[in-house]
């Protein structure tokens, strides 16, 4: 059961492609689905971030690369009906004189 369902999410094959040998396929996803909803993957997931990091093989840094962050087209919403189409990023510059703030 265990190889059909590593096979399944390796290669990414539908449920009824999966090999013969690994059983009746419905038994397979059955069985993952029950091992899922019961928490079987988060659990062996954590027992072995945790032996890794106990052993210092895991190193927790994250990095994002905001380079390759896209906003959809429509994130602005410039142009939307009764919306703002005019420019709104104002440069402000603060003035030395409080009186005319």
């Amino acid at each position: 059961m265990i190889n059909g369902i590593v096979y399944k999410i390796r290669t990414g094959v539908s449920w009824r492609d999966l090999p013969e040998r690994y059983g009746p396929w419905k038994t397979v996803y059955t069985r993952f689905r029950r091992y899922a909803i019961d928490g079987v993957f988060t659990r062996a997931l954590q027992q072995v971030q945790s032996r890794a990091d106990a052993a210092g093989d895991i190193d927790w840094l994250v990095q994002i690369d905001s380079t390759i962050v896209r906003a959809h087209q429509h994130a602005a919403a410039t142009g939307r009906k009764g919306g703002n189409t005019g420019r709104t990023n104002r440069t402000i510059t603060p003035s030395a004189d409080p009186e005319e703030a």
